[in-house]
């Protein structure tokens, strides 16, 4: 039998503590936030999900996710509320309500809040201890304030001017 993972109380929220099954409500989760990237509701405590990374990201209208970027691993998107502006190869597509976005390893994309509200997106992706990432230059996410303006490998070197992720609780208003 798989035991159960106790949830231990942070100043952000409830973190699973050890491995094992857990259910974790996202308004009792620990939250992260960034004002450039928005805020993302993060599930996992120490240690990691081994295998899957999985997050949901609000966005309000003009904000990135991240960087835009590929990496070697899959990545999965649902827009699960709102609108949002997609940047993929290139290319800029608008997504709504539903629409799912699969991305095999090394596809270049990021994602800019849109609408007159925030958009909520759940973001899958998985994890190998060889996983490689790629930002390069990109004048379509450059316009919106998304991509760097020197291509790199390194995660630190992309997000160097920005400052880390604060931890805090849920906020009414994060969820609808």
């Amino acid at each position: 039998m798989v035991p159960e993972a106790t949830l231990s109380r942070t100043d952000a929220g409830l973190v699973p503590d050890g491995e094992g099954w857990f259910v974790l409500n996202a308004r009792d989760a620990p939250w992260f936030e960034r004002d450039k990237f928005g805020s993302a509701c993060i599930f996992e405590g120490e240690p990691r999900f081994p295998e899957l990374g999985l997050n949901m990201r609000v966005l309000q209208p003009g904000q990135p996710n991240c960087m835009y970027h590929g990496e070697s691993t899959q990545e999965d998107f649902l827009v699960l509320d709102g609108d949002c502006l997609l940047i993929v190869e290139g290319e800029e597509r608008q997504l709504a309500q539903w629409d799912f976005l699969h991305c095999p390893p090394w596809t270049e994309h990021v994602f800019v809040g849109a609408g007159s509200g925030p958009c909520l997106i759940l973001m899958v992706g998985t994890r190998r201890p060889d996983k490689q990432l790629r930002y390069p230059v990109e004048e379509t996410a450059l316009k919106h304030a998304a991509g760097v303006e020197e291509e790199t490998s390194s995660a630190k070197e992309a997000y160097s001017r920005y400052a880390r992720p604060e931890p805090r609780p849920y906020r009414q208003g994060d969820l609808h």
